[in-house]
């Protein structure tokens, strides 16, 4: 059964508790629990216990996206702690150093697909070499990503063509001239459209649109119906759940 939620860097940045809050009287059931700078990690690790999730039917975990190969240790160290040893985590594929550390999460690893900025995991054949190293791994696909990188979805077809069968969650925004995450419009949701049918229908459905500035009930709700207009059956599973 599908599930669609929010990244809590979409709601409220750092603050996770106040992403909480906030969407704890929405029409969602998944949540990824965003810690994307490394000094957010521990704290949000730390908070886990004591976090109110029980309306969440999947949880997962944004590794930072930045970080050294002296902190690398740590911050597989810390995931790995008892509180969250069940969740997924998600990683982007340039921040790994040293695959031996993540090897040991086996299946909780989560590589996402890169934008048209980064030298690794845009197409097909590079995350080919993450998946071959991390064989467990699983697949989040981030369809902005992949949108921006190749505007004709052809890429973004043959990622899901080729890992479905790793495909565990999926991102949803737009990105913009600046590579931020930003609200879909009209035009994304029409190339998002054009994959719909690829994605598993057990996929975990992460709106990471940045609504930071104005979190409202409205704005949240506008957001989650452009993920069931460019996901035709998400609309039809949530009604049906």
């Amino acid at each position: 059964m599908a599930r669609l939620g929010f990244s809590t860097g979409a709601i409220a940045l750092s603050d996770f508790r106040r992403a909480l809050d906030i969407l704890q009287t929405t029409d969602t059931d998944a949540i990824e629990l965003s810690a994307i700078r490394f000094r957010e990690l521990r704290p949000l690790l730390e908070a886990i216990p004591s976090l109110n999730l029980e309306k969440f039917r999947y949880v997962s975990i944004h590794a930072p996206s930045n970080f050294s190969q002296n902190e690398e240790r740590d911050v597989v160290d810390q995931i790995t702690s008892t509180c969250c040893r069940t969740l997924r985590v998600i990683i982007h594929p340039d921040s790994i150093h040293d695959f031996d550390l993540w090897r040991g999460l086996g299946e909780r690893v989560c590589i996402e697909n890169m934008d048209s900025r980064k030298r690794v995991g845009r197409t097909v054949k590079e995350l080919a070499t993450f998946f071959e190293l991390l064989p467990l791994a699983r697949f989040c696909f981030d369809v902005a990503h992949a949108r921006q990188f190749d505007t004709s979805m052809v890429e973004a077809y043959r990622m899901l063509a080729q890992f479905a069968d790793r495909l565990v969650q999926v991102h949803l925004s737009e990105i913009n001239m600046a590579s931020k995450h930003v609200p879909m419009s009209e035009a994304a949701i029409a190339a998002y459209q054009m994959v719909s049918s690829l994605i598993p229908r057990n996929a975990a459905m992460i709106i990471e649109s940045r609504l930071d500035d104005d979190a409202s009930p409205e704005r949240i709700e506008r957001e989650i119906g452009k993920g069931r207009r460019a996901f035709p059956w998400l609309a039809t599973q949530i009604v049906a759940a």
